[in-house]
């Protein structure tokens, strides 16, 4: 600020205050302070304004993965609202691991984040009572809970199986599958799926987990095992992606089933390619981008006390019918 000033010729003193408050300086004398910063190349220290206003217009977001469209276009979304009242996004990727979501959590918080967007319901009793702790808003998204740590915008898992599960039965399918990522909301789909789909006498449902993240290499090797291995021969696969999903088709038409006809497949979570698939994808449509929307303008309410958000959205879904089922 010494060098912007000598530039400007002006005090370090009302560089400062021009920083802080530009409507404490005349026009001139800003345009002057401005000209000196893009010369110097100067950053201000927004941790020092941080300090002395209470508020470090950082907002942090963590999510289990940024390749995947699922996570990303929700995060993305709310980047766009939020920047658009001033605020900045400090992104992490904290994978599926609640412990390695503890470390993150824990360095975002020593950033002092003005608020913080977490993915998911499921956390480490110390995340939570050091987000508990850190007396600023907190929004829980891609799940939903009565019992947030502040609050939650999301859709039921739980539903979305049981859903699913009532169009297969509707179908008339007597068999289906269940292909897995190691995600702790998709298995809690599976479960629910599996649990309603086997109400009914005489049907069964055959299980693949995949060890590890979605893919179309493991999707491909889970229809291999659920036909060869566990004697799958017609009905309805419900997989816990469109990636997965992707996978599965792919398997199918190498094997030269029919779909829907031989084999039919429902994804998760319709991303842009599930319509161009062929055959085209049936899937379960979650509204990302009003996610991501609603979870900013709850944060934006609580700090700018405007109103009191509720402590839990309830999204829904809706399950989009096309031809692989």
């Amino acid at each position: 600020m010494a060098t912007v000033g000598r530039i400007a010729g002006v005090s370090q003193v009302t560089v400062s205050r021009a920083l802080s408050d530009s409507s404490k300086v005349s026009p001139l004398t800003l345009k002057k302070i401005e000209d000196a910063i893009k010369v110097t190349g100067f950053v201000p220290n927004a941790l020092a304004g941080a300090l002395a206003s209470q508020q470090s217009h950082l907002v942090s977001a963590l999510v289990p993965s940024l390749t995947n469209i699922v996570y990303s276009s929700v995060v993305k979304t709310f980047s766009q609202r939020m920047r658009e009242f001033g605020y900045q996004i400090l992104l992490s990727e904290t994978g599926f691991d609640l412990t390695e979501e503890e470390v993150f959590v824990s360095a975002h918080l020593s950033r002092q984040p003005d608020a913080v967007l977490l993915t998911g319901i499921q956390h480490s009793a110390q995340t939570r009572r050091m987000l508990l702790g850190a007396g600023i808003p907190i929004v829980e998204v891609w799940d939903i809970t009565a019992s947030p740590i502040d609050m939650c915008v999301g859709f039921s898992h739980a539903d979305a199986g049981r859903a699913v599960a009532d169009f297969a039965i509707d179908a008339g399918f007597a068999f289906a599958g269940t292909v897995t990522a190691n995600d702790e909301r998709a298995k809690l789909r599976r479960d629910s799926f599996t649990n309603r789909f086997l109400q009914n006498e005489g049907q069964s449902v055959f299980a693949h987990d995949c060890p590890g993240a979605a893919s179309m290499g493991a999707g491909r090797a889970a229809l291999a095992d659920l036909i060869d291995n566990q004697g799958l021969k017609s009905g309805m696969v419900f997989c816990s992606s469109d990636v997965l999903a992707q996978g599965l088709l792919i398997e199918a038409h190498a094997r030269g089933l029919k779909m829907p006809g031989d084999l039919s497949i429902v994804g998760f979570g319709d991303q842009e390619f599930a319509k161009d698939l062929e055959p085209a994808l049936t899937t379960v449509r979650v509204d990302r981008e009003l996610l991501g929307r609603t979870a900013a303008d709850a944060i934006l309410a609580r700090i700018m006390g405007t109103e009191s958000p509720q402590p839990v959205s309830d999204l829904g879904f809706e399950i989009v019918r096309r031809m692989s089922a």
